[in-house]
């Protein structure tokens, strides 16, 4: 049995998470930590376990073999640094980290200690995410000239998001960091990693973080993706588009339907593809890594790649410029 720490009931997602530890065979939650004491001795108090205030005290626990952080993301490089270097196993929600340089030292401190990360990207798993990825590979769409991903909801128009999720400092931003993450990993997963990034916020219902968000990626043959996010829209579907020099696929458009024309297949209409049993969710996974002692590479550079997306997206907006990617290891 691995047993598990949450730490921290900040996130929306929490509960969600304490739920799959409660529901996985091998796995069950021990422990709890909060920032917020309070809010820890209640999660603690219906968890049936004991609120450990000491964070440290509680990383040094031989009974404790990993922790899920779904603590403030502007401590998480602390909070999975302290981990890691305790030898405990780490779940966490995204993103992994604000800052490029804050994520590659996670990483380092994981890869240092020999223990297993993975982060929650849950839309890579699903069924429509690995047959759209299919479509690409098989090159029915030519050469990916554009790819544009939409999620937005209506959590700040009918206030009923978290009052700390407009928090700049805990939070590193808005719409985009939270619900544009998903976007912005899919958009990488199809695009390929761009060379350089600009984005635009808006700030419809006046918080100090933006509400509405695009974030432009440019690669270097020319390709581009565009990725839209926003908390002031009441039915906008979540969307995908890829496009390309031998056709085009849809999903989500309102439909939960793959859809694709290609000057590849004879038929010239638009033709529905079936979409892919879902994948194991994230934590299936990272349990899987840490029963079989091995590494959710692909995750772990996804999570970085997302990190270096958002810090780019973050200080184009502040600059009022494009930046490069390959600027942030000079800034850092």
């Amino acid at each position: 049995m691995i047993r598990i720490a949450m730490l921290s009931y900040w996130h929306v997602h929490a509960w969600d998470y304490t739920k799959e530890v409660q529901q996985h065979p091998d796995t069950e939650v021990v422990a709890v930590w909060d920032e917020q004491p309070a809010r820890g001795e209640e999660a603690a108090a219906k968890l049936g376990v004991p609120f450990i205030a000491d964070l440290d005290a509680l990383l040094a626990r031989a009974d404790i073999d990993g922790v899920v952080v779904d603590t403030p993301t502007n401590v998480h490089r602390d909070i999975m640094v302290r981990a890691a270097k305790a030898g405990k196993h780490i779940f966490t929600e995204k993103v992994l980290a604000l800052t490029t340089q804050e994520a590659d030292e996670i990483i380092a401190a994981v890869e240092q200690s020999d223990v297993r990360l993975t982060v929650s990207l849950p839309r890579l798993n699903h069924g429509y995410t690995t047959a759209i990825e299919r479509i690409v590979r098989d090159g029915l769409l030519g050469q990916v000239t554009q790819v544009r991903t939409r999620l937005s909801h209506n959590g700040a128009t009918a206030d009923w998001l978290p009052a700390h999720f407009y928090n700049k400092e805990q939070c590193g931003g808005g719409a985009l960091v939270d619900l544009g993450c998903h976007p912005m990993y899919l958009a990488r997963l199809f695009l390929g990693m761009p060379v350089q990034v600009q984005a635009s916020y808006g700030y419809v219902t006046g918080k100090e973080v933006e509400d509405n968000a695009v974030s432009i990626l440019t690669t270097a043959d020319g390709g581009i993706g565009i990725v839209e996010a926003g908390f002031v829209n009441a039915h906008s579907p979540f969307t995908i588009e890829v496009h390309g020099t031998e056709g085009s696929l849809l999903y989500g458009t309102p439909e939960d339907k793959v859809l694709y024309r290609s000057n590849k297949v004879s038929d010239q209409h638009w033709l529905e593809v079936e979409k892919e049993a879902d994948r194991i969710s994230a934590f299936q996974q990272w349990v899987e890594h840490i029963q079989n002692d091995t590494v959710a590479a692909d995750n772990i550079r996804m999570a970085r790649d997302l990190t270096v997306l958002m810090e780019a997206s973050n200080r184009s907006v502040a600059n009022g410029r494009t930046v490069r990617i390959d600027e942030l290891d000079e800034l850092n």
